[in-house]
Formats: structure tokens, sequence, C-alpha cells
């Protein structure tokens, strides 16, 4: 199988905590680059799901945002305000 060189830019503080991620588990940069390129080719895709948040997600976002969602002082209240 033949190779092909190409450039891409990132965010510099990205990339490098991301080496530093990669090469904990064994992986530099190059090669992680041809995992997620091997993984969109079997995906036919991206290795995972994009979507648009919808109206409910955008109100639970806005809600953590600032700071004005529901608080429980324990999980038995928690789960008491799911079942209702």
């Amino acid at each position: 199988m033949s190779k092909t060189q190409t450039t891409i830019r990132v965010d510099e503080e990205n990339y490098l905590k991301a080496r530093e991620i990669l090469s904990q588990i064994g992986l530099n940069y190059s090669q992680a680059i041809s995992v997620f390129n091997n993984m969109i080719v079997l995906n036919k895709g991206l290795p995972f799901e994009l979507k648009i948040p919808n109206n409910q997600t955008k109100q639970a976002l806005h809600e953590l945002e600032v700071k004005d969602g529901k608080t429980f002082d324990n999980v038995d209240e928690l789960f008491a305000d799911l079942d209702s």
C-alpha cells in the first residue's frame, strides 16, 4: 500500500496535549491520524456521531451555563424527581 504525505493545521495547545496522551498509549500523532483515517473508511463516515442539539438539549446546556438547573441534596431526591 502506498503512502501519501499531508499537512494539517491544528491548535498548538491541543496538539501538544494530544501528543502527550497518545504517547501514554503507545502511539505517535501520525499513527493516531492513520487510525482515525482507517476508522472513517471502516465506518463510511466519522467514527462518532455528530448532531445539532435539539431544543431540549439546548435548554439543558443553557441551564448549566447559567447555573439555573434543578439541584438535589441527595440521590434519593434526584430519583424521586425523575420518577415524578
